[in-house]
């Protein structure tokens, strides 16, 4: 039974191509059409804050690079503005510096844009959930840069945490949902989200892929 329109996750996509905008929605329709709405397109970082104050779609399918600057920037300004936005970066750029700084700048998820219709489509969704969206090869990149230490930090940032913020954060990394979180450590999800408060605090951050990268960065460099 095809899921009703308001149960539909709503998406945004942002590219400065037309070609692979439609690419992207002959997948959707073909693919995930019962499931995922496209409310709306932009080419450019301009377009993409408008339309998505406009819009304010579940998640955004942005390119990282625009003809009017940085999609990296967008990003920011999107989760600065709407901060229950979604982001997935979608590009065909793999430079390590760019994977890492999307996570920092808050992305749910980075793919790249060879992604198969089905892990499109599961992907979307997913972030749509809250779950970090990280395929093996760009999670590969993100501890590399860590291990290279062109992140900085180190251990320490997670010494203002108590075991169970530690606890919970670990399991975030995992990318697991407030809810998973909860029913691992027999919590409630509104404990989790409480915790979740408090980490984002004391860490300076706003976002759980923000979190859960300084997470991966502090763990690896104690290993």
């Amino acid at each position: 039974m095809s899921a009703t329109i308001s149960s539909l996750v709503r998406i945004l996509l942002v590219d400065d191509s037309a070609l692979v905008r439609q690419g992207i929605r002959s997948v959707i329709t073909a693919h995930g059409h019962d499931t995922i709405e496209i409310v709306g397109e932009a080419d450019s970082v301009a377009s993409a804050l408008t339309e998505t104050k406009r819009l304010r779609p579940e998640v955004v399918l942005l390119d990282i690079r625009l003809p009017d600057g940085s999609g990296l920037d967008a990003c920011r300004e999107i989760l600065r503005d709407l901060p229950d936005t979604r982001v997935l970066i979608l590009t065909s750029f793999t430079n390590d510096d760019l994977v890492y700084n999307a996570v920092i700048a808050g992305a749910q998820g980075y793919l790249m844009k060879e992604i198969d219709p089905a892990g499109l489509i599961t992907a979307i969704m997913d972030a749509a959930a809250g779950k970090s969206v990280l395929t093996p090869e760009v999670t590969s990149r993100v501890l590399r840069m860590v291990r290279s230490g062109g992140s900085g930090g180190g251990a320490g940032e997670l010494a203002m945490l108590s075991n169970q913020e530690r606890r919970v954060l670990a399991l975030v990394a995992e990318g697991l949902t407030n809810k998973e979180v909860g029913e691992r450590l027999t919590l409630s999800e509104n404990t989790v989200k409480n915790y979740l408060v408090s980490v984002f605090e004391k860490l300076g951050v706003k976002r759980r892929s923000q979190a859960a990268a300084i997470y991966v960065q502090a763990t690896q460099h104690t290993k």
